[in-house]
C-alpha cells in the first residue's frame, strides 16, 4: 500500500471519531451556554445550598438514624420467628402497616442491619435524585424551589428511613407506567398509608380504574388476615406519633402532572380568574333556570352528565 493510500485510509477511519468529537463539543457548548442563564444559576445555587445542608445534617446524625426502617426490618424478623411484630418490645418501634404487606419486606429484611440500612437509604436517595433530575430538565428553577420547600420533610425521611418517600415515588412512577402497573402501584401505596389515596387524581384515567381493582384485592387480603388487621389498626391508632413532616412529601407526587402540563392552573392567572368566575356563574344561572322550568328533565340531564364524567375519570368511556 502506497503512502498516499495509507494516509487516505487513516483519514477515513478517523472521520467518525472527528464527527463524534464535534457532537460532544457542541453539546458541551450548549450546556455551558445554559449555565449563563440567571434562572438556571439560581436553581443550581439553591440546590447546592439545600443539598449541602441536608448532607451535613445526615452525617451529623450518624448511627442514630434509621428508627423507622429498623422497625420494618425487625418486624419482619419477629414475624418470621413466630412473634408479634405489632408489639415487638425492647428498642424497636412497632410495625404499624397491614399484615399482608409483611412479605414484601422479607428479601430486604434478611440482610444484616448495617447492610439493610445502607441499601434502604441508598435506594431512597437514588430514586429521589432520579425524580429530581427528570423534573430539573423540564423546569430547573421550579424544581429547585420545590426541593427547598420540601427540604425538611426530605431530611426527616432520609433520617428515619420512613417508607413515605418510597410510596410517593411509587405514585410518581405510576404516572409513567401502563394502566395495570400504575393502578397496582397506587393501590399498594394507599394500602400502606392512607394519604397516597388522594393522589389518584394524578393518574391516567385507565390507571385509576385498575387502581380500584387492585384496591379491592387489598381489601380482600385485609379480610383474609382480619385478626391481625384488627391488631394493626389498634396499634396504628394508639401509637403516639410526633408531628409528621414527611407527610408533606405528598406534594412531590404532583410534580410529574404539573410539569407536563403547560398551564395546569390556568384559572389561577390574574387575567383568567375573573373570566373563569363569570363562566361558572353564567353556567350556574342557566342550570338554575332550566331546573325551575323543568326540574325532572334537568335532574335527568345532571345525573347523565355526572355519570359521563365519572366514566371519563376512570377511562371507561
Amino acid at each position: 500500500m502506497s503512502a498516499t493510500s495509507e494516509h487516505a485510509l487513516v483519514g477515513h477511519l478517523n472521520r467518525p471519531t472527528r464527527r463524534r468529537a464535534g457532537v460532544y463539543a457542541r453539546a458541551v457548548r450548549r450546556e455551558l451556554s445554559r449555565l449563563r442563564e440567571p434562572r438556571r444559576l439560581l436553581a443550581l445555587a439553591l440546590l447546592g445550598l439545600t443539598g449541602g445542608l441536608m448532607v451535613a445534617f445526615l452525617v451529623a446524625r450518624g448511627e442514630a438514624a434509621g428508627a423507622d426502617a429498623r422497625a420494618y426490618w425487625a418486624g419482619v424478623r419477629i414475624w418470621l420467628a413466630g412473634g408479634d411484630p405489632f408489639h415487638p418490645g425492647g428498642v424497636f418501634l412497632p410495625y404499624v402497616y397491614a399484615p399482608w404487606l409483611l412479605p414484601l419486606f422479607v428479601p430486604w429484611a434478611l440482610l444484616p442491619w448495617n447492610v439493610a440500612w445502607v441499601v434502604w437509604r441508598g435506594a431512597n436517595v437514588l430514586l429521589f435524585l432520579w425524580s429530581a433530575e427528570w423534573a430539573y430538565r423540564r423546569h430547573p428553577l421550579a424544581t429547585a424551589a420545590a426541593i427547598v420547600l420540601l427540604s425538611l420533610p426530605l431530611i426527616a425521611t432520609f433520617d428515619t428511613g420512613n417508607v413515605t418517600l418510597l410510596l410517593t415515588l411509587a405514585v410518581w412512577l405510576a404516572q409513567f407506567s401502563g394502566p395495570r402497573l400504575g393502578g397496582a402501584l397506587w393501590a399498594l401505596a394507599a394500602s400502606m398509608k392512607w394519604f397516597p389515596a388522594v393522589l389518584v387524581v394524578f393518574l391516567p384515567p385507565r390507571a385509576r380504574a385498575w387502581g380500584l381493582v387492585a384496591g379491592a384485592l387489598a381489601v380482600l387480603l385485609a379480610l383474609a388476615t382480619w385478626p391481625q388487621t384488627l391488631v394493626q389498626i389498634d396499634t396504628a391508632l394508639n401509637f403516639p406519633r410526633p408531628l409528621r413532616l414527611d407527610y408533606l412529601l405528598i406534594f412531590w407526587a404532583a410534580v410529574p402532572w404539573l410539569w407536563r402540563h403547560a398551564h395546569p392552573l390556568w384559572w389561577a392567572n390574574r387575567r383568567e380568574f375573573p373570566r373563569a368566575v363569570r363562566t361558572a356563574r353564567g353556567r350556574a344561572v342557566q342550570v338554575w333556570a332550566a331546573f325551575r322550568s323543568d326540574p325532572e328533565a334537568t335532574g335527568l340531564r345532571a345525573r347523565r352528565g355526572l355519570g359521563a364524567r365519572v366514566r371519563a375519570f376512570f377511562g371507561l368511556t
